[in-house]
């Protein structure tokens, strides 16, 4: 075992070194620590690591926790998303053992904190089905939203917003119109720590399909008019037709028209009209009555 790898303590013992430059690489809300090796040939140096978040210290009598996901490990660096598990500051150590040696403590210079993680745009995919414009996020995990913004490429045109709340996803927009062309820009959003990224480069992409003419447009509103004119036109005459035969109008015999011949229609009040008898005097009853008159008189 090479001497410069050893550090003798007074008892004689010999131990291994403590491993150097602890850090903490963040991004996208995924943590690892990491350390510099600590070297014997021909030999496998295995290494411990330890955390210890504000509940640890406050409530737990600076208790230190062996990490979930490494230890022990044979690699330099460890994840260990998984152990922060709040935004508070979090201390982290690491020890190298060999055999039956073992290296002192190593821990981080500062304590860590994930709202310090570094936000970076979402890689996005967009691509055309049909008329809906189609966008394919990047996976970034359960703790992400994004927010994705899409308009027409032209001069003061109105920007639209989406939220999506997973990536890997394909997400569908609105309809878009034929032959036209549409941008889309995203941005990562955590709500845990309070933040979010830059926004992603911009992408277009041009709908397939043209627009309709001017003059086609402008045909096929005249057509839409003129149809919804037949329609009302046919709807009222149906309307006349079905009242005509439901309810035709009643039109009174002659002999039950009032006129100035002999053979009259006894006037009746109207709302008595359906009690009323009709009295018809021959023109032979009255020359008898007429002659009965004048010789009672003589």
């Amino acid at each position: 075992m090479s001497a410069s790898l050893l550090n003798f303590i007074p008892d004689g013992v010999a131990v291994l070194p403590a491993p150097q430059n602890v850090s903490v690489q963040s991004t996208n809300m995924r943590h690892l620590l990491m350390w510099s090796s600590v070297t014997q040939p021909g030999e496998t140096v295995f290494y411990f690591v330890e955390y210890q978040g504000e509940y640890e210290s406050l409530y737990m009598s600076h208790v230190w926790i062996p990490s979930s996901q490494c230890s022990p490990t044979k690699g330099l660096e460890c994840d260990v998303t998984d152990d922060v598990t709040a935004t508070v500051p979090y201390n982290f150590r690491v020890k190298a053992m060999l055999a039956s040696q073992t290296s002192a403590w190593s821990t981080l210079e500062h304590p860590f904190n994930r709202n310090s993680t570094v936000l970076t745009p979402p890689r996005m995919e967009v691509t055309e089905h049909g008329l809906h414009l189609v966008i394919e996020l990047e996976d970034l995990g359960p703790q992400f939203d994004f927010l994705v913004v899409y308009w027409r490429k032209e001069p003061d045109v109105m920007e639209h917003v989406k939220v999506v709340q997973s990536g890997a996803v394909p997400v569908h927009l609105e309809t878009m119109e034929p032959g036209a062309e549409y941008c889309v820009k995203a941005q990562a959003l955590v709500k845990a720590i309070g933040r979010h990224s830059a926004f992603s480069q911009t992408k277009c992409v041009e709908m397939q399909g043209e627009t309709l003419p001017l003059a086609l447009a402008l045909f096929a509103f005249v057509g839409f008019v003129l149809i919804l004119l037949v329609v009302l036109v046919s709807t009222w005459k149906m309307g006349q037709l079905l009242r005509y035969s439901c309810c035709p109008t009643v039109v009174l015999p002659d002999t039950l028209k009032i006129t100035g011949s002999s053979q009259k229609l006894i006037s009746c009040r109207t709302e008595e009209a359906d009690a009323c008898a009709v009295a018809v005097l021959s023109s032979e009853h009255l020359l008898g009555v007429s002659i009965s008159q004048t010789s009672g008189r003589t």
